[in-house]
């Protein structure tokens, strides 16, 4: 945090206009097509870099129940939000006890599943592994599991998450490829590889491994830019939509929200999936009014979303 404040000194204080005193970019909720929901931060591991800085003992966020999942599902779609996914994230979501019946409500619905996962031990637990197995066959096609798997070779993936860490996942990612599951992987932009290294490295794994993910598709193999927080980033303005040739639309917080459980908190929905701490992105315990708008006032914002074009969506 000292790192971010001293590269950014002066800048992000206002939401409604930059250090500059130029008027800051903001971006207005289209409708939820993707509902995006944190499971709990507690997680088992602790990477070096975790966005949510999730760990076997951060529980910042707690475990959302099978039924406050429901709730917030059932108030979006009162308000005629158009929600196409539901993704789950964490900490690590096959920690939380309720997951199978969380994911298994939303198949239900008719909607597609999006699972952010390690695919370590908590997945591969027995009870964990039958709820999958279940729910595959009796939703086809409906559900993906993204792997988190920081590279294609173990060293550097490992330098992230433990020793080991790499094998592991692969374990998991085996036991889904046998049994038909649909996967993707995310990555990370931390090598200094051209975009294309890491994607030729990436499908030869894939390959060796017959995972059917392809990795020239960007939904199926996500790079996420390296968050640096001591680098200096760039204010947002709204002259910078004509300048780089982008829309408001094509953020991510355009047609997606977080439901999150604070510590001691009813569940409430934040703008950001990389931001559920900070205050001015806590939207409220009711479901999102259409038009609501997000002022970008945050590096990640910039060195994320709106230069790095990344989404955690698929």
């Amino acid at each position: 945090m000292k790192d971010q404040i001293a590269a950014n000194a002066g800048k992000f204080l206002d939401p409604l206009v930059t250090a500059k005193g130029e008027a800051r970019a903001t971006v207005a909720l289209t409708g939820i097509r993707t509902l995006w929901v944190n499971t709990g931060t507690l997680c088992n591991i602790a990477c070096s870099h975790c966005y949510i800085e999730s760990s076997p003992t951060n529980d910042a966020l707690v475990y959302l129940t099978a039924d406050e999942a429901a709730a917030a599902l059932d108030d979006l779609l009162a308000k005629g939000h158009p929600v196409e996914e539901v993704g789950f994230t964490g900490g690590e979501p096959f920690l939380n006890p309720a997951f199978p019946s969380i994911i298994e409500d939303v198949l239900r619905r008719g909607l597609r599943v999006l699972i952010l996962t390690n695919a370590m031990r908590p997945m591969m637990r027995p009870r964990c592994r039958a709820a999958l197995e279940r729910l595959h066959h009796a939703y086809p096609g409906q559900m993906v599991l993204r792997v988190s798997l920081d590279h294609y070779r173990a060293p550097a993936h490992d330098a992230e998450r433990g020793d080991g860490a790499f094998e592991e996942s692969l374990t998991g990612m085996r036991w889904l490829r046998d049994l038909g599951v649909e996967m993707a992987v995310a990555g990370r932009g931390f090598t200094h590889e051209t975009e294309a290294e890491m994607r030729a490295g990436y499908a030869a794994l894939f390959a060796d491994e017959a995972f059917l993910i392809d990795a020239g598709n960007p939904g199926a193999l996500v790079l996420f830019p390296e968050m640096d927080l001591g680098a200096e980033v760039p204010e947002i303005t709204t002259a910078c939509w004509g300048i780089l040739g982008k829309e408001p639309s094509g953020v991510m917080c355009s047609s997606s929200r977080m439901l999150v459980k604070r510590r001691g908190e009813a569940p409430s929905f934040a703008a950001c999936t990389l931001l559920p701490y900070d205050p001015q992105f806590d939207m409220g315990t009711q479901a999102p009014e259409i038009g609501q708008a997000v002022a970008l006032n945050h590096p990640h914002c910039a060195k994320f979303c709106v230069l790095g074009g990344a989404s955690c969506a698929g």
